[in-house]
């Protein structure tokens, strides 16, 4: 069993995304489900998920559902996987979705040891400014912190009451308490949505998350007789690699690892000294093409960079035909990445000001 374990908290990566979806009974995801997919969905970088068809169904029926994520205030950046989730919170979001998103001020404090007023202070200065400019609107949002919020504290004691230890132990490998908390709070911010009125949901996620989503869904089987929450449902991304050709961009190796914000000129840098597909020398480069899928600008470029999938075409029949080198490719890149980085200081600052304007919905 321990091969299986996916760590939430931890670095532990697992490569194969086909033994993923075998292994933990995930559906591939299917973009041809949902109206008008996102850069994210038509790519592949959106693999899997769970219970798909129940979301699906809702947007073509104009039902009420939910689509719900967290911030960790625990850091003063943020990363491309975030970014990725705030893009499938957008699409939802633009598709109808009730869009809530958690503050985990409970669970910074006991995993990263950062204080409740230090984790407020981190989210209003940067996170929400973050997330707003990344790409949700903030009128049809609603943000809560978890210590201030009694019903996803109520249903963390009912989660408490049925998820065994053996269970836990089982499903995350370690069993800390803080963990343990940490998690049962996740149960209650993945249910809360439905407090009032229950109805469909869906998490985006990165797959290193999935064990928040089984344990909630283990959580609302167990309680369907009483509790009766509708069963959540969810997405998953792949990773961005890292620029040396690792599987995920890590901020233990900052010189591969471009974070959100950055200064354009450093993620430049890194850019220039990323890993490519192309060949050793000019002449055998022009012969042969370059081997795109060893490429790690190509992949920034498709999963973050390019919005338009025949301009992303073009790019890619240039470069895989020798026409276009690696040094053009990454000058592509630099350049659109500066244009992002630019736009997305520019939008943060902006948000900022709303924050502190307190026009935001805040529930309490």
């Amino acid at each position: 069993m321990a091969e299986k374990l996916i760590d939430p908290w931890g670095s532990g990566l697992l490569e194969d995304y086909e033994k993923i979806v075998k292994d933990f009974g995930l559906e591939a995801f299917n973009p041809k489900m949902f109206p008008e997919p996102n850069r994210l969905m038509r790519r592949g970088v959106v693999f899997a998920g769970r219970d798909l068809a129940r979301v699906a169904d809702a947007i073509k029926g104009r039902k009420k559902f939910y689509a719900l994520t967290g911030i960790m205030p625990s850091a003063e950046k943020i990363h491309f996987g975030t970014k990725m989730v705030i893009e499938n919170m957008a699409y939802f979001q633009k598709h109808g979705a009730k869009t809530v998103v958690a503050i985990a001020d409970l669970e910074s404090a006991a995993v990263r040891g950062v204080s409740l007023a230090e984790a407020r202070k981190r989210a209003l200065e940067f996170q929400i400014p973050a997330y707003i400019a990344l790409g949700l609107d903030p009128k049809k949002t609603l943000f809560y912190f978890q210590s201030e919020n009694r019903e996803v504290t109520r249903v963390a004691f009912e989660a408490a009451q049925k998820i065994t230890f053996n269970e836990f132990r089982s499903t995350y490998g370690s069993p800390e308490p803080s963990r343990i908390m940490s998690a049962l709070t996740q149960i209650g911010d993945i249910l809360y949505p439905q407090h009032e009125e229950r109805m469909a949901g869906i998490v985006p996620v990165g797959i290193d998350q999935e064990p928040h989503i089984r344990l909630s869904r283990d959580f609302v089987t167990r309680t369907q007789s009483t509790l009766k929450f509708t069963q959540v449902s969810s997405i998953y991304h792949k990773y961005t690699p890292s620029l040396d050709g690792g599987l995920k961009m890590s901020k233990s190796k900052p010189e591969s690892c471009i974070e959100l914000p950055e200064d354009a000129k450093t993620a430049c840098a890194k850019i220039k000294h990323a890993l490519t597909g192309g060949r050793d020398t000019l002449e055998e480069h022009r012969r042969l093409g370059a081997v795109i899928e060893k490429d790690m600008v190509f992949e920034l470029l498709k999963q973050h960079l390019v919005e338009d999938d025949r301009e992303l075409q073009e790019i890619y029949e240039e470069y895989k035909g020798g026409r276009m080198t690696s040094g053009e490719l990454k000058q592509i890149a630099c350049e659109k990445i500066t244009v992002f980085m630019n736009g997305l200081q520019e939008g943060i600052d902006d948000a900022r000001s709303l924050v502190k304007s307190k026009e935001l919905n805040f529930i309490s």
